[in-house]
């Protein structure tokens, strides 16, 4: 398999599952997460609820259940030592995790908050990339054209996001590398 990144980045497709819009008051509640060059070395994890507030519309896109997790997710404290842990291995001296996601910015604000308040760092450092903002770029396409819709049809054969972190995670790294190597016809980049 082609690696994509230089050989100081490992690229962690990572997709996150909440109760609500926002971190502070929704709960993260499963986190899945694969190398983008390894999709089948994956993590997955399922959160206890910090709070008992969850929007309908979250809850009936995951399937969660709040009353479940509260019983048989995992401590974030113990949750977020195994990511970390977990992330750790797939990098070696003088390499950088990066975090792959699509919507970045939804999935990188639970995870960098529940890493920094459970235990006080992140793996990721502030490297977080944004696969919708490369679709535009590489399609040309305007931001409300960057929704799954487009870019499943362009690069998984139109087969969408199921909202299992997990599964999730690995179908984001398929469209990574997808996207990657259409850059790569291009002539972009490092690819």
């Amino acid at each position: 398999m082609t690696q994509y990144a230089p050989d100081d980045e490992v690229f962690i497709s990572v997709d996150i599952e909440a109760a609500g819009p926002y971190v502070g008051r929704y709960s993260l509640l499963t986190i899945g997460a694969c190398p983008v060059d390894a999709p089948d070395e994956t993590f997955y994890v399922e959160l206890k609820p910090t709070s008992s507030d969850a929007t309908p519309e979250a809850l009936a896109i995951t399937g969660l259940s709040m009353e479940k997790l509260t019983i048989d997710g995992l401590d974030p404290t113990e949750a977020m030592r195994r990511f970390e842990e977990w992330a750790l291995r797939h990098v070696s001296d003088g390499q950088r995790l990066v975090f792959v996601a699509f919507n970045a910015s939804f999935d990188w604000m639970f995870v960098n908050e529940y890493f920094h308040r459970y235990l006080g760092r992140n793996p990721f450092g502030h490297s977080a990339l944004d696969m919708k903002a490369l679709y535009m770029g590489l399609s040309g396409a305007s931001w409300s054209q960057t929704s799954m819709r487009y870019a499943a049809a362009r690069f998984l054969e139109g087969r969408q996001l199921t909202h299992n972190a997990l599964s999730d995670a690995q179908d984001q790294a398929e469209l990574f590398r997808k996207m990657l190597e259409e850059a790569e016809t291009h002539g972009w980049g490092w690819v």
